[in-house]
């Protein structure tokens, strides 16, 4: 286990009635709030309209910034960055997921900065201070809600790129597992699949003696692999719900790495994916996680045995690692299916003619992961694994 510094200052409100403390924990930084939210679905369950009435109760100026699209462009974070600068905004309330928490979190990182917001993404500068992001989270998927991160898409070239800071981290959150009944089967799909790349992100490390996180981590992807199913079979369970939008939380809040240095090389490859393609992020992981698997098993089977094993329930009498591993992206790949998630790039109507080109954006940096850095050269092999 190597040294850590944990610290996350977000108040999680979990549970049937936790809307009832947004107006008093609004109101703990002022009375400006910009509003940001992304379709009609709030609206369409009546959460907006709730959201409105308790600060007008409260009396708290209201200015919104709606429409914020899966894989949130740049374009809308300097458009929120000038309304909180023209109207002296206090807080930033975002409601939805995480497309429209990371946008708040960009938005606010942005105010306070003389210099383009960007810099934070392309790693030119880092924030030292941000105007407070609460939210309301209305789908179990990116961990927002609880994290310090933000990514955003930039519109000039279609560069995918997100930064971490501990400003980003909202200062509070209100999780009601009901606000996620009404979502479409795809997106709940495509949130189990993303809280769970997030949980093997962290799994799959170098660091050794690290059994403490190694099971809360198993613990964590045991559950989502339960529930996932159960809310897609029935989506209004509220016990189901509540499991896996508190995993979603735990597992982007920074306490399942300490002590260890995860992967994320397969994130990287998946922004490319999403930039280029606009497929949804869980989508693209559920492509991209059983291929990066696969190639990684060639060079460093021994945690993907344990994965397998711990995780995917694979029995030691299959074989040895090369075989339980293998047997584990399979089941792996499984339950990717059982959820109507693609698996191959072709499965979501994507082309191989541009793998060369986003294995080089990939990489353009250097090399990507932790567990085993891929190179270009890599990164292209994982992407052609994509297509098998």
């Amino acid at each position: 286990m190597i040294d850590f510094v944990f610290q996350n200052p977000c108040k999680i409100i979990f549970g049937k009635n936790a809307l009832s403390h947004l107006g008093e924990e609004v109101l703990r930084y002022g009375r400006n709030v910009l509003l940001v939210y992304g379709g009609g679905h709030i609206k369409r369950m009546g959460l907006y309209q709730q959201v409105i009435n308790i600060l007008a109760e409260k009396q708290v100026q209201v200015w919104e910034l709606g429409g914020i699209r899966p894989n949130p462009m740049l374009s809308r974070v300097y458009e929120g960055i000038e309304l909180c600068r023209s109207n002296n905004i206090d807080l930033l309330l975002a409601v939805g997921g995480g497309s429209v928490i990371d946008t708040a979190k960009s938005i606010a990182a942005g105010v306070p900065y003389e210099g383009d917001v960007w810099d934070f993404h392309a790693g030119k500068a880092v924030p030292k201070t941000a105007l407070p992001v609460g939210t309301v989270v209305t789908i179990s998927a990116a961990g927002s809600e609880m994290s310090y991160s933000s990514v955003i898409t930039k519109e000039e070239g279609m560069r995918k790129a997100g930064f971490n800071s501990l400003t980003n981290v909202p200062k509070f959150s209100i999780l009601n597992p009901e606000y996620c009944y009404s979502l479409p089967p795809y997106q709940t799909a495509c949130g189990v699949v993303d809280m769970l790349a997030h949980l093997m992100e962290r799994y799959f490390t170098q660091v050794e003696h690290v059994m403490l996180t190694d099971q809360m981590l198993e613990a964590c992807m045991r559950t989502v692999l339960i529930q996932g199913p159960i809310v897609m079979e029935r989506p209004d369970d509220y016990h189901a719900r509540a499991e896996l939008m508190w995993a979603a939380a735990l597992a982007h809040n920074t306490l399942l790495q300490t002590g260890r240095v995860g992967d994320w090389a397969s994130h990287k490859l998946e922004h490319e994916l999403s930039a280029l393609y606009d497929i949804a992020h869980g989508a693209g992981l559920a492509i991209v996680f059983p291929a990066w698997m696969k190639y990684v098993l060639r060079h460093s089977p021994g945690k993907l045995a344990q994965f397998a094993s711990q995780v995917m329930g694979v029995p030691e009498n299959v074989g040895d690692e090369e075989a339980i591993s293998l047997e584990g992206i399979r089941r792996l790949e499984s339950f990717y299916r059982s959820l109507g998630m693609p698996i191959r790039l072709q499965d979501a109507g994507i082309c191989s003619d541009r793998l060369e080109e986003m294995a080089a954006r990939a990489t353009s940096a250097g090399p990507v992961g932790f567990y085993y850095p891929l190179r270009e050269a890599d990164a292209l092999a994982v992407y052609r694994l994509m297509v098998e």
